[in-house]
């Protein structure tokens, strides 16, 4: 048996995963990873098989399993029992998908293999391989779009990049103008609009509003991209918390404009955090930042501290819902309040509420 080849090689856009596929002389494997420095919350490479090289086993190929090398999906499971070509580097295709977590396998226009987003946090590797009939330890049937919810978004992601990548249909401007004209229905005309995503997908910034008392902060483009994991946590409910946007408000009897400018400005690290961290952002969740006022240590982010008559309906994106959630600066002790309880950045929103601190951030003494 020949060394094996890696004949394809692409790393998601926040290079924290990186998918390849890998042939020797008598299979074929489609694999994901993470980046070293994530390998203690995700030390499992997912592993897809995708077609035998030369005629099936007849049962489970527990030697090659046992001498480390990559197993031949047996006959019983087989598409193709004579085996398959190798396949040519140059027509193979990896698109990741939205979320930047799971990724499919393309080959000459058709569709191979699917390692879906929500297989990173479970702790069994779960894959789909149009070359299987019927699951198995290796993988499972992937199907049509008519009858496996994979395939099908999987030619949706690939419809999604597609459109991304045409000028003529790039979904930018619509999104970009839909959440401007509601923050600016709600708090007035945008007077600045910085771009946060540095020249890199997707494209991001922080629309700036002020009224007589306040400077209100937002962004714009966060809720493009579904965080990773909210299809893992919410099942049926993912569409109604897979997308948010951010926003920062502060009094102006308390700061300059500047300051304010400069506090703001820690929307545009949070606005990367699901994807860079493979996590996600809801209700209570605390994140430290340098760029908290003097004297605090980060923030929580939530939807509660805007009261019923202050709350936005932004509009949907891509069918799902949007949620604008505030971020609210936070003390060391109440970092250490809500991380130290199951429940506590729920915790510490309510009590936050109950001492009357709102959305606008002003000067407070802690709360816990």
């Amino acid at each position: 048996m020949r060394q094996s080849d890696i004949v394809a090689e692409v790393s998601n856009d926040k290079q924290t995963l990186t998918a390849l596929v890998e042939q020797d002389n008598r299979v074929v494997y489609f694999y994901i990873f993470a980046r070293e420095d994530l390998r203690d919350r995700f030390p499992k490479m997912r592993a897809c098989w995708v077609r035998n090289l030369v005629p099936a086993p007849l049962h489970d190929d527990n030697e090659a399993m046992e001498h480390g090398i990559s197993p031949m999906l047996a006959a019983q499971y087989c598409r193709n029992l004579e085996g398959e070509a190798p396949l040519d580097p140059s027509q193979i295709q990896i698109l990741w998908n939205e979320s930047d977590d799971g990724a499919a396998l393309w080959y000459q226009g058709l569709l191979l293999a699917v390692i879906p987003g929500w297989s990173l946090y479970i702790d069994h590797s779960v894959c789909y391989s149009a070359g299987c009939i019927k699951e198995n330890p290796l993988t499972f049937p992937l199907g049509s779009a008519s009858t496996n919810t994979q395939c099908e978004l999987a030619e949706k992601t690939r419809l999604f990049w597609r459109d991304w990548q045409n000028e003529f249909s790039n979904p930018w401007p619509k999104i970009q103008r839909s959440l401007l004209e509601s923050y600016e229905d709600r708090y007035g005309p945008s007077v600045k609009y910085y771009l946060i995503n540095q020249g890199s997908w997707p494209p991001m910034a922080i629309s700036q509003h002020e009224d007589d008392e306040n400077y209100y902060f937002f962004t714009v483009g966060m809720s493009i991209r579904p965080m990773p994991q909210i299809d893992i946590i919410f099942n049926d409910d993912a569409d109604k918390h897979r997308r948010i946007e951010l926003a920062f408000s502060v009094g102006k009897e308390y700061v300059s404009e500047e300051h304010a400018v400069q506090m703001a400005s820690a929307l545009s690290g949070y606005a990367q955090v699901p994807w860079t961290t493979l996590s996600w952002l809801g209700e209570g969740h605390t994140l430290m930042s340098p760029m908290a006022p003097l004297g605090f240590e980060g923030h929580v982010i939530s939807s509660a501290l805007c009261g019923p008559a202050d709350k936005m309906r932004l509009p949907k994106v891509y069918g799902d819902r949007v949620n604008q959630f505030w971020v609210s600066p936070v003390f060391d002790s109440e970092l250490a309040f809500s991380q130290a309880r199951p429940n506590g950045g729920i915790e510490l929103v309510a009590a936050l509420i109950e001492n009357g601190v709102g959305y606008v951030f002003a000067p407070r003494g802690a709360v816990v």
